[in-house]
């Protein structure tokens, strides 16, 4: 070989050497990264395990024992309800929605399983998220009995930690969650079939309202005062800054229409509500509202309203007259007396003023 076909084959070794060299070096930083991602991967796998085992059924929603705030929803088909009428008894509060497909399988289920008639214990109230529109094809084809309330997004569910569907829970005569939240179709239709949790005592920094009393004594009655009962006085701050009093109409009859401004039924009913206050001489209109007063001044505004609307703070009337609901009406006869029993609902309200005036006639 000639010296310079020698120095190539040198070069030539040399470079060989240096990738082989290269190589071994990237094959031992290759292993090490390997292990490297190995161990992260271990660690993300345990985190994910962790935030798996936070979130699993008995750890989800409120303390056993907790008080729950009260809410005050729109009932599916018209009307109010809150959780403080259900007081004296016990309730499962199902939580549910039109965009879950668990629920939707379990609704079938769900219908069997839940207890008829007025005096089911637990009684079931179902609350939905979502549009009127969207519940009524999700609930439409089955034949539920219980109240369905339609928060308008999730505003009661994060308040009591609910944010599963399904989820429910029970809650005793004093308002407390009894056991732990039910997660799941099984768990929630299991409340249902006599093995749901005992109750127990009240959490830690929570105290039940009224636990030392009976259930019997504790009891509120709910469904309205009959025809023939004296109607209970009251004086409330009116919109425009005066003040009335029932009493004030004394000699006169009155239709007095319990309401909240945040309820669809009861601003529908009150332009006519309103057209009555102005056309009719004989009867006076009341309207008993509750709430927030710039809210109401608003919805008055809203609607032209010229009829007075009182302001109840909470709902302390609506106990008086035996019924947590908007819109509903009671007619009071000159003599301070209920003519009639209690009118649920717009259009009763309005045949309840519609038979007033019709007797008046022909008398």
């Amino acid at each position: 070989m000639s010296p310079l076909e020698i120095a190539l084959a040198g070069v030539l070794v040399l470079v060989l050497v240096t990738e082989a060299w290269f190589a071994l070096h990237m094959l031992d930083q290759n292993g090490r990264l390997m292990v490297r991602l190995e161990s992260l991967e271990a660690k993300v796998a345990q985190g994910v395990k962790d935030q798996i085992d936070q979130i699993s059924p008995s750890n989800m929603g409120l303390a056993p024992g907790t008080l729950l705030n009260n809410f005050a929803l729109p009932v599916l088909g018209g009307g109010t309800m809150t959780l403080s009428q259900w007081r004296g008894r016990k309730v499962a509060l199902i939580f549910l929605s039109p965009r879950c497909i668990h629920c939707e399988k379990m609704l079938p289920d769900l219908v069997k399983a839940l207890p008829q008639g007025t005096d089911a214990d637990p009684a079931a109230v179902i609350i939905s998220s979502g549009n009127v529109e969207d519940n009524q094809r999700f609930f439409g084809p089955h034949r539920f009995s219980c109240p369905i309330l339609l928060q308008e997004d999730t505003e009661v569910a994060a308040l009591y930690r609910a944010m599963a569907t399904p989820m429910a829970y029970l809650v005793d005569e004093n308002g407390c969650t009894s056991g732990n939240a039910a997660v799941g179709p099984g768990a929630v239709l299991e409340l249902f079939l006599n093995r749901a949790p005992a109750a127990q005592a009240p959490a830690e920094g929570h105290s039940a309202v009224n636990s030392n009393q009976s259930l019997a004594s504790s009891r509120i009655k709910r469904d309205g005062l009959k025809a023939g009962t004296q109607a209970p006085e009251f004086t409330l701050p009116a919109l425009d800054g005066t003040e009335i009093s029932l009493s004030s109409f004394r000699g006169r009859s009155v239709l007095l229409v319990f309401s909240d401004p945040f309820c669809a039924p009861c601003n529908q009913v009150m332009p006519k509500l309103d057209e009555l206050y102005r056309k009719s001489d004989g009867l006076k209109v009341l309207v008993i509202s509750r709430g927030d007063p710039q809210a109401n001044r608003d919805k008055v505004k809203e609607l032209g309203l010229t009829l007075p609307v009182v302001l109840q703070k909470s709902w302390e009337i609506s106990r008086d007259y035996a019924m947590f609901a908007t819109p509903i009406g009671y007619l009071v006869g000159e003599d301070g007396v209920l003519a009639e029993d209690v009118a649920v609902g717009g259009n009763a309200i309005m045949g309840l003023a519609a038979r007033r005036n019709a007797s008046v006639r022909v008398g």
